[in-house]
């Protein structure tokens, strides 16, 4: 079992989020998963220009290594998303990277998949950037099986900690076992399903212009 975790921590593994996060692979790598790390503060992702091109070709032309992260994705069977609340959001890094994901999303790309959240926060307001983390989740077709998120209480120390650390690798076992037991959370479908259709839509609509997702749709 394959799972990447994709971290737009600033401080990358060295921070708080970083050690929560590695709480969560704690416990997936104990249920038996193969764990792959992109920390975005290693590996900077670029802006979307809105040049349409992965609409068009499905391959966006920016230099940088989202393409490759975008494989090792479509390749996972599932994966994690990780950040510090900044500003009652997630951070930049995190943000340019999803934005360049905008072609996973008009297609439903990511169906199939689970996922798990990780946020930490300076002084509270967690819910925020987990609730929008899960929306872009399920705008991508998959499914969230869980999310954690705590205040810290000082550089990689948390309030609670050794029980906020066995609910984090307790999120990483149920990862495990949701795609093993390919389990459903049927409470997101109206979001998830309903984001589809309104893709579905949208490319009909846009078709002509976007070639590459015509023809995806049309073979799905």
């Amino acid at each position: 079992m394959k799972i990447v975790a994709i971290n737009g921590s600033p401080r990358g593994m060295n921070g708080t989020t970083g050690r929560l996060l590695e709480e969560v692979l704690a416990g997936a790598v104990q249920a038996g998963a193969d764990i792959e790390i992109v920390s975005l503060s290693e590996t900077p992702i670029k802006p979307c220009l809105a040049c349409d091109a992965c609409h068009k070709v499905g391959i966006c032309p920016v230099k940088d290594e989202y393409e490759t992260i975008k494989d090792k994705l479509l390749a996972a069977d599932a994966f994690i998303l990780a950040t510090p609340n900044y500003l009652l959001s997630i951070t930049a890094q995190l943000k340019a990277f999803l934005d360049r994901c905008n072609g996973l999303i008009h297609l439903t790309a990511l169906e199939g998949k689970y996922s798990a959240l990780v946020e930490t926060s300076g002084g509270g307001g967690d819910e925020e950037p987990l609730e929008y983390m899960q929306r872009i989740v399920n705008a991508m077709g998959a499914q969230n099986v869980g999310s954690i998120g705590s205040p810290g209480a000082g550089p990689r120390q948390f309030p609670d900690q050794e029980a906020l650390f066995q609910k984090a690798r307790a999120l990483g076992k149920d990862l495990c076992d949701s795609v093993r037991e390919k389990r459903s959370f049927p409470e997101q479908d109206p979001f998830r399903l309903g984001f589809k259709e309104r893709m579905s839509h949208l490319i009909g609509f846009m078709g002509e212009c976007w070639p590459y997702e015509k023809e995806y749709l049309a073979q799905r």
